[in-house]
């Protein structure tokens, strides 16, 4: 294999030399670490199937953190590993490395989550190469073989499969997901909406997303409108249905299960949200999204394909609910009201 990039990422001599002495077909096992929410989870979907094809002879290990199991793909790996998390703080600190060490032995290494847990496993992980994406250049040096650029302005799993290409794989675009999980079935075409995200701080306001709903609702009466509730004690959504209580294509719902919400919004003709993993199973499921960005930057979870759409303002503000309402009927495209 040669790693093709001149700039844009950076390896060291030594990962230069032993690349060039292996070849793909050759690979007998790799290990990719992922220790995200269910969000970041389903981004990594691609760089699955695509690493896959490129090293079709490797036995995949996925390894995951034990308090972020929520979405992970394991159906496209051979083997997963599961070190302790925040959820096991009573582990001992030797429990712990003796977790992290059986692991093993692996050709590469790609690190995809580049936090403080998933660098001392990556470290303690010997392998030919390792790859990742750090935050901080320092970390290249210390951790790793080959380091690809992370970017805030570049779509996260895109991002992540450059990892692929930097080895001189061709992968796909648009990335391809492949979740596996059939659509919902209901009586009317459906938008969902979700209010809530993974903090208080990321979440537009309440009243704004009752306003929405109700200018969507009336200028898409043939649609089901569901509002999608969270499954924090702080994420309800009385006050919105509330306000909402007179309309009859106007739908609360709350649902637990991680396949029941995917094949919800999987069926769905749109899904408006915060910048959430709601959102971000949508565009695994290639369904059309309408993001509403203003505390977090819009870029790194914006597709530009597919019919994804990001409201957000230049300075930051709180986008307004005509630009949503917009855009959600962009969205929509030449879907008859």
């Amino acid at each position: 294999m040669k790693l093709w990039f001149k700039s844009g990422g950076w390896a060291s001599k030594k990962a230069r030399q032993v690349a060039a002495q292996m070849a793909a077909d050759k690979v007998e096992s790799v290990v990719v670490i992922r220790h995200a929410a269910v969000g970041d989870m389903v981004l990594v979907r691609p760089f699955l199937n695509e690493l896959r094809q490129f090293f079709p002879n490797a036995k995949i290990t996925l390894s995951l953190c034990s308090n972020y199991m929520r979405g992970a793909p394991t159906d496209l790996v051979d083997r997963v590993h599961v070190v302790y998390g925040s959820d096991q703080r009573q582990v001992s600190l030797k429990e712990q490395v003796k977790r992290a060490r059986e692991l093993g032995y692996h050709d590469l290494v790609f690190d995809l989550a580049a936090t403080s847990r998933s660098l001392w496993l990556c470290k303690l992980t010997p392998a030919k190469l390792k790859l990742g994406f750090p935050y901080r250049v320092v970390q290249r040096y210390l951790y790793y073989d080959v380091a690809i650029s992370r970017s805030d302005m570049r779509f996260e799993a895109e991002n992540i499969l450059e990892m692929l290409s930097a080895l001189g794989h061709a992968t796909a675009y648009p990335p391809a997901f492949k979740m596996g999980i059939e659509s919902a079935q209901r009586e009317k075409p459906y938008v969902v909406y979700f209010p809530s995200a993974s903090t208080e701080e990321k979440c537009w306001p309440h009243a704004n997303f009752a306003d929405l709903v109700s200018k969507m609702s009336d200028q898409y009466p043939a649609h089901e409108h569901i509002v999608l509730e969270g499954i924090a004690e702080w994420e309800s959504i009385d006050d919105i249905m509330a306000f909402l209580a007179a309309r009859d294509n106007v739908t609360g719902l709350k649902l637990d299960g991680f396949d029941e919400t995917v094949s919800l919004v999987n069926g769905a003709a749109l899904l408006v949200g915060n910048d959430t993993g709601i959102r971000n199973i949508a565009i695994a499921c290639e369904t059309r999204t309408v993001g509403i960005f203003f505390a977090t930057e819009p870029f790194r979870y914006w597709p530009r394909y597919g019919g994804h759409e990001a409201a957000f303002t230049a300075d930051g503000d709180v986008p307004r609910v005509d630009q949503v309402f917009s855009l959600a009927c962009k969205a929509l495209g030449g879907i008859a009201g």
